[in-house]
Formats: structure tokens, C-alpha cells, sequence
């Protein structure tokens, strides 16, 4: 049975944390669905106020719902549309300090306050989004951006070194 012990108390002490802790998840799984659950479970249970933690895929021109953490949500959103959808457009991470400031913002959770929408690629080939809201205006910043983008890339990593591609 695997846990996620959450360590350290400063939000960077519990990433560096959660690292090798995500490591072991990863190690010996290659299919993509269980790793996004699994990646998904371990960060809402290493931060309390992420209050949806998930993933949309890729599917033509429009993300659809993946694995996630959370209340019921949105299964498709759009190329452009929300922020999910800016962000797989823009190919870059958003970080959204108030949603009720964001024009477009798509309302899934009427308690969502704060986001950040990090997209994943497989080269330069957008695959998703792994997509994470809080309850609390300004939850995310500079921190958040950086660790959830490192997450990113590890959980792509064995997709890639599938294919003999190593990062």
C-alpha cells in the first residue's frame, strides 16, 4: 500500500518532500492514466487548501476531463477558453491569483478562488493540462509555478524515455 507522508511546514519544504515520495509512484508504472491519479492524490494530499487537483488531455481541439481530485467538474473546455483552455493555448502556465478577475473564467466549483494551470508536452506536442484551484485568492505564486512545472515534466518522463528520449 502506498502513503504520501507530508514533510516539512514551508509550501517549498513540503514539494521537495513530495518528490521522491512521487518518485517511488512513478518508478515501475508506465500507464499515464494511473500516474495522473496517483500524481493527482499525492498533491491534494500534501496541500489541504488544493481544493480540485486534476488533469484534461488533449483530444482534437479540446481538453477533456482526466484523473482528478475533487468535486464533480467541467469535461470539456475548449482551446482557449478559461483558464485551462488559455493556457494549452498559450502553451504556459497560468498562475491566477483571483478567478473572479479572470475574463472567461469557467465556473466549476463555485468555491474555487485561486489557480494554476500548468500544460504538458511531449517534445513540443501538447498532451493536457494538469489543472490545480484552491479556495483561497492568491494560493498560488512563483513556488507553486516552478514545483507543479517540475511535476510535470516527471510525470511525462516516462513517456518520454519510453521512446529512448530521457530529460
Amino acid at each position: 500500500m502506498e502513503t504520501i507522508t507530508v514533510v516539512g511546514e514551508s509550501k517549498e519544504e513540503k514539494y521537495e518532500g513530495l518528490f521522491p515520495q512521487m518518485a517511488s509512484l512513478l518508478a515501475d508504472e508506465y500507464d499515464d492514466v494511473a500516474n495522473m491519479a496517483n500524481v493527482g492524490a499525492a498533491l491534494a494530499a500534501t496541500f489541504p487548501h488544493f481544493l480540485w487537483v486534476g488533469f484534461y488531455l488533449l483530444k482534437g481541439d479540446e481538453l477533456v476531463l482526466g484523473p482528478f481530485q475533487g468535486k464533480v467538474a467541467c469535461t470539456r473546455i475548449g482551446l482557449g477558453k478559461g483558464v485551462c483552455g488559455r493556457a494549452a493555448a498559450e502553451r504556459k502556465t497560468l498562475v491566477v491569483r483571483d478567478v473572479s478577475e479572470f475574463p472567461g473564467h469557467i465556473v466549476c466549483d463555485p468555491a474555487s478562488r485561486a489557480e494554476i494551470v500548468v500544460p504538458m508536452f511531449d517534445g513540443s506536442k501538447l498532451l493536457g493540462v494538469l489543472d490545480v484551484d484552491s479556495d483561497k485568492i492568491g494560493a498560488f505564486d512563483e513556488i507553486d509555478k516552478e514545483h507543479l512545472e517540475q511535476i510535470v515534466n516527471r510525470l511525462v518522463a516516462p513517456k518520454l524515455l519510453r521512446r529512448g528520449i530521457h530529460i
